[in-house]
């Protein structure tokens, strides 16, 4: 058996909040920043500590609600410097009015970031800015000295379109993204649901790592979601987190099969083409200036049911079962290169 298989049967689908800060059964990574990036770091007054949750994709699941729930309480405990969902949160409708609102009303600083699949439904950008109370489709804001840039993944004319939903950022968008970095002091992270760098990237990752690679003396960290996968690589200097999914592996049609009460599956139908996750997953990303370190706090769980890996679900060849696919957001830290 998978080492990381759930033996939990469909019976045990309760989520706990022992997954978060789990330091002694979660691995740890460590990646050096550049000395020009943690000069960065070091001009923050203090700590700044972001909780990040990703693709909760309420529309899918059973019990998105309880997921989230469990995020906040653990945000209400730790009290960071803002929250921010990564994109496939919950449609922007009336009947998800109630989830987005607990979300907002969890911190005086809740930031969102558009995915791909929040325009399901018949829904649009500008419902997701309206009702999640973001800005515009793409912005920056400020976090305790932090610089924060959000993109929007999800532009159209790409002049590389394959099919499927679009992933690209479009030059009106690249050209507001070099005017920030040209105007804005460090240190920066940059946020989007659909990566910039590794697997599933958006059409023009090239151009946006050369960009964001030519102020890696501001730009520290760049995050996203989409992939659920657990997974940090650097280019030209900056490095890029992927943040797991706070639900499931998805696996598709191919390989549909239940991991809950046949009654969970009549009623929420798409879950059989998931590898759902025991209990919720998020992670708190601290950017520390005393000792020039980004830290990421994540946890780990178990599969409900069988693993990707039991299934036989073929990933791409950048990837390994029970490595980036697994149900866990690693410890990571980020730390200074000492010059």
């Amino acid at each position: 058996m998978n080492p990381l298989e759930s033996q939990h049967g469909p019976e045990d689908t309760r989520l706990s909040r022992r997954t978060f800060l789990q330091s002694a059964t979660a691995a740890s990574l460590t990646l050096a920043l550049p000395g020009v990036a943690a000069a960065a770091v070091g001009s923050l007054a203090k700590p700044v500590r972001i909780g990040l949750i990703a693709d909760l994709h309420h529309d899918v699941m059973h019990d998105g609600p309880e997921r989230l729930n469990v995020f906040l309480e653990r945000m209400a405990t730790v009290k960071p410097d803002a929250i921010m969902q990564l994109g496939d949160f919950a449609y922007p409708s009336d009947a998800n009015a109630e989830l987005i609102a607990r979300f907002n009303a969890g911190h005086d600083r809740a930031l969102h970031v558009i995915g791909n699949h929040d325009t399901d439904a018949g829904c649009t950008k500008a419902q997701c800015i309206e009702r999640w109370g973001i800005p515009d489709r793409y912005y920056t804001t400020d976090i305790e000295g932090l610089k924060l840039i959000v993109l929007d993944g999800n532009d159209t004319g790409s002049p590389t379109y394959s099919g499927g939903y679009p992933s690209y950022i479009g030059p009106e968008q690249v050209k507001w993204l070099k005017e920030q970095l040209a105007t804005l002091d460090g240190p920066i992270i940059v946020a989007s649901h659909q990566p910039l760098a590794g697997t599933s990237t958006v059409d023009n990752a090239e151009e946006i790592q050369a960009i964001l690679g030519d102020a890696s003396d501001k730009v520290i960290l760049a995050i996203n979601g989409h992939t659920h996968i657990d997974d940090v690589m650097r280019i030209k200097g900056v490095p890029y987190l992927h943040v797991n999914s706070a639900s499931y592996q998805w696996v598709g049609g191919d390989h549909r099969h239940e991991s809950y009460p046949a009654k969970i599956h009549e009623e929420h139908p798409w879950i059989s083409c998931t590898c759902p996750y025991r209990d919720s997953l998020f992670a708190m990303l601290e950017v520390e200036p005393e000792h020039l370190t980004i830290r990421v706090t994540g946890g780990e769980t178990a599969w409900v049911g069988e693993s990707p890996a039991a299934l036989g679900v073929k990933v791409d060849d950048s990837l390994i079962h029970g490595e980036e696919i697994a149900p866990r957001i690693r410890n990571r830290q980020f730390l200074r290169v000492r010059t």
